[in-house]
């Protein structure tokens, strides 16, 4: 299939520019319908790393200037030419200038031929696959924000920069106690001088690259995330990598915006007994215990190795408030003594039976909550805790948080979840 030529608008005489990506062995891995493009242009733009790839083809050049407002001006210049092309490296629309420049002239202005973006080459260097993984470049964006999203990452691809090399972000991770990633610089990609090496994060700190290259990061079998540090931590609400959280189950953390509903909900006193039934990695624990600081919050937990980073994660906030018990709701609520509030995350195939021990030991104007992810749990739930007290508020949450790509910020969707929440009155102890 032939790939778009430069032409004219029809009845306006104005041409389109073909932005044409080049890889690191220039004219050689280009098409021959790309290559034509090439040298019959009558301009080429482009930036110098990718201008040198094409030394040899006699055709006027001209270098984009780094500030991209000027670079547009320069692209908007070149459209009076009959034939002009710019050559950017990989293809264009991954962290590219062709999104920007699409944006800020018009997507009419353009047509665009494509290489294989150096990242595929990466992943495909290092044999992973990237569908799951977290893209970004680390040229002008804040650090802290591109290692919070490396810390519950399993996989990571990254375009450094002069300012960030990959020993500036190595330290950063180490700092952080992220540790757990084996890492993969893979330089000028599809060159002669291609390499790849791989190395632990404490190696990189004396390692020394080429300005072309990608960085992977793979996480290691089996290691569970570490908590964010520094800082000081709020009340309720904190962001989910606050909390260390285990693997595979990242991710079925108790949402932010929903424990702050949650929490909002059970009207926790500074003296308040809490259950956390279910409690994972004990987000819902720990900012209870933050409420109720005079109190006592019993985390319920089956999972062993749940009970022990709830007890780490508590550590960390520093709430010593906070009991991890290992058990399976409902016969291992036995022992606890009454709560003044219930928090309900998890239940298994037993919801009827976990809500109907919790509710008859619920203190009396105590409240309580439970959250859940399906149709199936919130009907269960919902008939239950109708029965039992009559009247049962219910939110459908669906949340969408404002993440950064490139200049522009755009909306990525957690899953939707269910909150009811019922109070114990005095009638119902009846």
């Amino acid at each position: 299939m032939e790939p778009p030529r430069p032409r004219g608008e029809e009845g306006s005489g104005r041409a389109r520019l073909v932005i044409v990506g080049v890889g690191d062995d220039g004219m050689a891995g280009l098409t021959e319908s790309a290559r034509r493009v090439i040298r019959d242009a009558d301009v080429i733009l482009g930036a110098p790393s990718t201008l040198r790839h094409l030394s040899n083809v006699d055709v006027p050049q001209v270098v984009l200037e780094p500030d991209m407002a000027t670079a547009a001006r320069q692209v908007r210049e070149s459209l009076q030419a009959s034939r002009p092309v710019l050559v950017s490296g990989g293809d264009p629309l991954f962290y590219g200038v062709a999104r920007y420049l699409c944006e800020r002239l018009g997507k009419d202005q353009f047509e665009i031929v494509p290489h294989v973006s150096s990242m595929q080459l990466a992943f495909a260097r290092v044999k992973e696959t990237w569908e799951d993984a977290y893209l970004t470049s680390l040229s002008g964006r804040p650090l802290e924000a591109i290692v919070d999203r490396v810390r519950t990452a399993e996989k990571v691809g990254l375009f450094s920069s002069e300012e960030v090399p990959p020993s500036r972000l190595a330290r950063a991770l180490l700092d952080r106690g992220i540790d757990y990633f084996r890492a993969y610089v893979c330089e000028n990609l599809g060159s002669p001088d291609e390499r790849v090496t791989q190395a632990e994060l404490e190696e990189l700190l004396s390692l020394e690259f080429d300005p072309l290259h990608v960085l992977i990061l793979v996480r290691k079998p089996n290691r569970p995330d570490r908590a964010r540090r520094g800082g000081r931590f709020q009340v309720f609400g904190n962001p989910d990598d606050a909390f260390a959280q285990t693997r595979p189950k990242r991710g079925l953390i108790t949402r932010s915006e929903v424990r702050a509903i949650a929490l909002g909900e059970l009207d926790i006193r500074p003296t308040s007994v809490v259950w956390d039934i279910g409690a994972g990695s004990g987000s819902v624990s720990i900012e209870a215990a933050q409420l109720a600081y005079e109190g006592v919050v019993y985390a319920l937990e089956p999972e062993a190795s749940d009970v022990a980073l709830i007890a780490a994660n508590a550590d960390t906030f520093g709430v010593p408030n906070v009991r991890a018990v290992a058990g399976r709701a409902p016969e291992a609520l036995a022992d606890l003594p009454d709560p003044d509030a219930v928090f309900v995350g998890g239940t298994g195939r037993q919801v009827s039976a976990v809500l109907q021990a919790s509710y008859a030991r619920l203190a009396t104007r105590g409240r309580m909550v439970v959250n859940v992810a399906t149709i199936d749990g919130l009907a269960s739930a919902y008939e239950t805790m109708k029965a039992l007290a009559g009247e049962v508020h219910v939110w459908n949450i669906q949340i969408a948080r404002g993440i950064d790509q490139m200049d522009r910020v755009r909306f990525e969707a957690i899953n939707p979840s269910f909150l009811l929440s019922v109070a114990k009155s005095e009638e119902s102890t009846d």
